[in-house]
Protein backbone atom coordinates (compact mmCIF):
# COMPACT_ATOMS: atom_id res chain seq x y z
CA UNK A 1 0.00 0.00 0.00
CA UNK A 2 1.64 3.58 -1.30
CA UNK A 3 2.03 5.90 1.62
CA UNK A 4 2.42 9.54 2.14
CA UNK A 5 4.56 11.54 4.17
CA UNK A 6 5.07 15.27 5.14
CA UNK A 7 8.33 16.54 3.57
CA UNK A 8 10.84 17.33 5.98
CA UNK A 9 11.45 20.97 7.04
CA UNK A 10 9.06 22.21 4.98
CA UNK A 11 8.47 25.42 6.64
CA UNK A 12 12.23 26.15 5.76
CA UNK A 13 12.18 26.32 1.94
CA UNK A 14 12.92 28.72 0.32
CA UNK A 15 11.39 30.80 -2.25
CA UNK A 16 12.41 29.63 -5.13
CA UNK A 17 11.22 25.84 -4.24
CA UNK A 18 7.88 26.87 -2.71
CA UNK A 19 7.63 28.35 -6.31
CA UNK A 20 8.09 25.29 -7.30
CA UNK A 21 5.81 23.36 -5.20
CA UNK A 22 2.66 25.73 -5.51
CA UNK A 23 3.41 25.71 -9.59
CA UNK A 24 3.33 22.19 -9.35
CA UNK A 25 0.10 22.01 -6.88
CA UNK A 26 -1.80 24.66 -9.92
CA UNK A 27 -0.62 21.89 -11.75
CA UNK A 28 -1.99 18.97 -10.84
CA UNK A 29 -5.86 19.07 -11.89
CA UNK A 30 -5.10 19.15 -15.60
CA UNK A 31 -0.95 17.87 -15.39
CA UNK A 32 -2.15 14.50 -17.71
CA UNK A 33 -4.45 16.63 -20.00
CA UNK A 34 -1.71 18.96 -20.91
CA UNK A 35 1.17 17.10 -20.49
CA UNK A 36 0.17 13.14 -21.11
CA UNK A 37 0.29 13.06 -24.75
CA UNK A 38 2.69 15.57 -25.49
CA UNK A 39 5.47 13.46 -23.28
CA UNK A 40 3.83 10.07 -24.75
CA UNK A 41 6.75 9.18 -26.67
CA UNK A 42 9.58 10.15 -24.33
CA UNK A 43 7.87 8.43 -20.97
CA UNK A 44 7.28 5.42 -22.81
CA UNK A 45 11.29 5.06 -23.70
CA UNK A 46 12.30 5.39 -20.23
CA UNK A 47 10.20 3.43 -18.70
CA UNK A 48 10.94 0.64 -21.57
CA UNK A 49 14.88 1.31 -20.73
CA UNK A 50 13.87 0.70 -16.46
CA UNK A 51 11.91 -2.41 -17.16
CA UNK A 52 14.93 -3.45 -18.92
CA UNK A 53 17.01 -3.52 -16.08
CA UNK A 54 14.70 -4.35 -13.20
CA UNK A 55 14.83 -4.27 -9.55
CA UNK A 56 13.76 -1.52 -6.98
CA UNK A 57 13.35 1.76 -8.64
CA UNK A 58 13.13 5.56 -7.59
CA UNK A 59 11.00 7.79 -9.57
CA UNK A 60 11.57 11.31 -8.61
CA UNK A 61 8.85 13.95 -9.67
CA UNK A 62 6.43 11.26 -10.09
CA UNK A 63 3.55 13.50 -10.21
CA UNK A 64 0.30 12.71 -10.80
CA UNK A 65 1.46 8.81 -11.34
CA UNK A 66 1.11 8.40 -14.90
CA UNK A 67 3.91 6.68 -15.94
CA UNK A 68 3.40 4.11 -12.77
CA UNK A 69 1.03 1.69 -14.23
CA UNK A 70 4.51 1.22 -17.35
CA UNK A 71 6.14 -0.49 -15.16
CA UNK A 72 6.67 -3.90 -15.41
CA UNK A 73 5.00 -6.24 -12.80
CA UNK A 74 8.45 -7.31 -11.52
CA UNK A 75 9.71 -3.97 -10.82
CA UNK A 76 9.31 -2.50 -7.33
CA UNK A 77 9.01 1.60 -7.46
CA UNK A 78 8.96 4.52 -4.17
CA UNK A 79 7.68 7.38 -6.02
CA UNK A 80 8.50 11.04 -4.51
CA UNK A 81 7.47 14.61 -5.33
CA UNK A 82 7.42 17.69 -3.85
CA UNK A 83 3.71 18.55 -4.29
CA UNK A 84 1.22 16.75 -2.52
CA UNK A 85 -1.43 17.76 -4.75
CA UNK A 86 0.19 15.77 -6.96
CA UNK A 87 0.56 12.71 -4.74
CA UNK A 88 -2.95 12.82 -3.95
CA UNK A 89 -4.07 11.64 -7.45
CA UNK A 90 -0.85 9.17 -7.58
CA UNK A 91 -2.50 7.80 -4.44
CA UNK A 92 -5.84 7.31 -6.23
CA UNK A 93 -4.47 5.78 -9.37
CA UNK A 94 -2.26 3.59 -7.47
CA UNK A 95 -5.50 2.22 -5.56
CA UNK A 96 -7.72 1.98 -8.38
CA UNK A 97 -5.19 0.40 -10.59
CA UNK A 98 -4.38 -1.96 -7.97
CA UNK A 99 -0.87 -1.06 -8.63
CA UNK A 100 0.96 -3.82 -5.95
CA UNK A 101 4.36 -3.22 -6.77
CA UNK A 102 4.62 0.15 -5.58
CA UNK A 103 5.78 0.58 -2.44
CA UNK A 104 5.19 3.77 -1.32
CA UNK A 105 4.86 7.10 -2.21
CA UNK A 106 5.90 10.08 -0.60
CA UNK A 107 6.18 13.86 -0.02
CA UNK A 108 9.98 14.78 -0.34
CA UNK A 109 12.45 17.37 -1.94
CA UNK A 110 14.79 16.54 -5.01
CA UNK A 111 17.59 17.89 -3.43
CA UNK A 112 17.45 16.17 0.31
CA UNK A 113 16.55 12.76 -0.21
CA UNK A 114 15.17 10.55 2.90
CA UNK A 115 17.19 7.39 1.80
CA UNK A 116 20.12 5.77 2.48
CA UNK A 117 23.00 5.62 0.23
CA UNK A 118 22.85 2.88 -2.19
CA UNK A 119 19.22 2.14 -2.05
CA UNK A 120 17.75 1.57 -5.08
CA UNK A 121 18.69 -0.02 -8.52
CA UNK A 122 17.04 2.93 -10.92
CA UNK A 123 16.99 6.22 -10.44
CA UNK A 124 13.84 7.58 -12.47
CA UNK A 125 13.24 11.82 -13.09
CA UNK A 126 11.13 12.92 -15.67
CA UNK A 127 11.49 16.32 -16.66
CA UNK A 128 12.54 17.27 -13.28
CA UNK A 129 15.93 18.55 -13.28
CA UNK A 130 14.99 21.68 -15.10
CA UNK A 131 12.56 22.56 -12.46
CA UNK A 132 14.46 22.25 -9.17
CA UNK A 133 16.33 25.29 -7.58
CA UNK A 134 19.80 23.23 -7.21
CA UNK A 135 20.25 20.85 -10.12
CA UNK A 136 23.50 19.71 -9.13
CA UNK A 137 22.74 19.28 -5.77
CA UNK A 138 19.53 17.18 -7.03
CA UNK A 139 22.10 15.03 -9.43
CA UNK A 140 24.54 14.50 -6.97
CA UNK A 141 21.41 13.25 -4.66
CA UNK A 142 19.98 10.86 -7.38
CA UNK A 143 23.64 9.11 -8.19
CA UNK A 144 24.10 8.85 -3.66
CA UNK A 145 20.98 6.65 -3.50
CA UNK A 146 22.00 4.61 -6.61
CA UNK A 147 23.57 1.21 -5.99
CA UNK A 148 27.06 0.81 -7.64
CA UNK A 149 25.85 -0.98 -11.03
CA UNK A 150 23.03 1.12 -11.58
CA UNK A 151 21.56 3.66 -13.13
CA UNK A 152 20.02 6.98 -13.51
CA UNK A 153 17.99 7.63 -16.16
CA UNK A 154 16.46 11.21 -16.62
CA UNK A 155 13.95 12.66 -19.70
CA UNK A 156 15.44 16.26 -19.73
CA UNK A 157 14.52 19.22 -21.80
CA UNK A 158 18.12 20.48 -22.96
CA UNK A 159 18.58 23.77 -24.21
CA UNK A 160 20.65 25.61 -27.08
CA UNK A 161 24.38 26.62 -25.54
CA UNK A 162 24.47 29.36 -28.08
CA UNK A 163 22.74 30.26 -31.28
CA UNK A 164 19.19 31.83 -32.23
CA UNK A 165 17.83 29.09 -30.46
CA UNK A 166 19.19 30.11 -27.16
CA UNK A 167 18.43 33.90 -27.43
CA UNK A 168 14.88 32.68 -28.25
CA UNK A 169 15.01 30.79 -24.81
CA UNK A 170 16.47 33.40 -22.96
CA UNK A 171 13.63 35.54 -23.76
CA UNK A 172 10.69 32.86 -22.44
CA UNK A 173 12.45 32.36 -19.17
CA UNK A 174 10.71 35.05 -17.31
CA UNK A 175 7.19 33.88 -18.17
CA UNK A 176 8.22 29.96 -18.08
CA UNK A 177 9.86 30.11 -14.52
CA UNK A 178 6.26 31.37 -13.23
CA UNK A 179 4.81 27.97 -14.58
CA UNK A 180 7.41 26.05 -12.62
CA UNK A 181 10.10 25.59 -15.93
CA UNK A 182 13.19 27.27 -17.10
CA UNK A 183 14.07 26.85 -21.01
CA UNK A 184 17.77 28.37 -21.43
CA UNK A 185 19.91 27.39 -18.40
CA UNK A 186 20.20 23.30 -19.22
CA UNK A 187 22.33 22.90 -22.54
CA UNK A 188 24.30 19.83 -22.48
CA UNK A 189 27.60 21.38 -21.65
CA UNK A 190 25.89 21.74 -18.06
CA UNK A 191 25.17 17.88 -18.03
CA UNK A 192 28.37 17.37 -18.84
CA UNK A 193 30.42 19.68 -16.44
CA UNK A 194 28.55 17.85 -13.71
CA UNK A 195 29.50 14.27 -15.07
CA UNK A 196 33.09 15.88 -14.99
CA UNK A 197 32.68 16.41 -11.79
CA UNK A 198 30.43 14.03 -10.22
CA UNK A 199 32.31 10.60 -8.54
CA UNK A 200 31.92 6.97 -10.45
CA UNK A 201 29.23 8.16 -12.68
CA UNK A 202 29.41 7.68 -16.22
CA UNK A 203 27.46 8.35 -19.76
CA UNK A 204 26.03 5.37 -21.45
CA UNK A 205 23.19 6.86 -23.77
CA UNK A 206 21.63 10.20 -24.71
CA UNK A 207 18.48 9.69 -27.09
CA UNK A 208 16.68 12.10 -28.33
CA UNK A 209 13.23 12.33 -27.45
CA UNK A 210 10.24 14.20 -29.12
CA UNK A 211 8.48 16.78 -29.33
CA UNK A 212 10.39 19.18 -31.31
CA UNK A 213 14.32 16.99 -30.83
CA UNK A 214 14.82 19.74 -27.54
CA UNK A 215 14.18 16.97 -25.19
CA UNK A 216 16.52 13.83 -24.34
CA UNK A 217 16.38 10.60 -22.75
CA UNK A 218 19.65 10.30 -21.09
CA UNK A 219 21.45 7.49 -18.90
CA UNK A 220 24.04 7.41 -16.40
CA UNK A 221 26.05 4.36 -15.03
CA UNK A 222 27.09 4.55 -11.43
CA UNK A 223 30.64 2.56 -11.69
CA UNK A 224 30.64 -0.49 -9.55
CA UNK A 225 34.20 -0.30 -8.72
CA UNK A 226 34.20 -3.82 -6.64
CA UNK A 227 32.87 -5.50 -9.27
CA UNK A 228 35.65 -4.30 -11.74
CA UNK A 229 38.20 -4.85 -9.13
Amino acid sequence: MAETMKLRGAQELDFDREQVEQAYDRWAPIYDLVFGGVFEKGRKAAISATNKLGGRVLEVGVGTGISLPLYAPHVRVFGTDISEAMLGKAMRRVAEQRLKNVEGLAVMDAENLDFPDDSFDVVMAQYVVTAVPNPEVALDEFARVLRPGGELIILTRVSADDGLRRVIEQALQPVVRRLGFRTAEFGWSRYMRWLAGAQRMELVERRLIPPLGHFSLVRFRKQDLAAAA
